[in-house]
């Protein structure tokens, strides 16, 4: 029979994950660092079309979606850390 001696549970305590308290509720980090990736999609479609990017760029939905979730994943990942 194995025994453990409690220290493979030792620093696991759940703190629950990161939120922010916004007008009186709590947002979890995630949802804002999706809404940061929707806006730079956003924000990266508009710099295309007046730079005349949009012409030369092929699948402008796809690069603009992979811009903007590069954007939500670094977000989460430095703000979650």
């Amino acid at each position: 029979m194995l025994r453990g001696n409690g220290t493979s549970r030792r620093g696991t305590q759940s703190m629950g994950a990161p939120s922010y308290a916004l007008f009186g509720a709590y947002f979890p980090h995630w949802l804002f660092s999706a809404v940061l990736g929707i806006f730079v999609a956003l924000a990266a479609h508009r710099l295309f079309v007046a730079t005349g990017w949009s012409r030369t760029i092929p699948l402008q939905l796809s690069v603009c979606t992979a811009i903007g979730l590069v954007a939500a994943v670094l977000a989460w990942a430095l703000g979650a850390g």
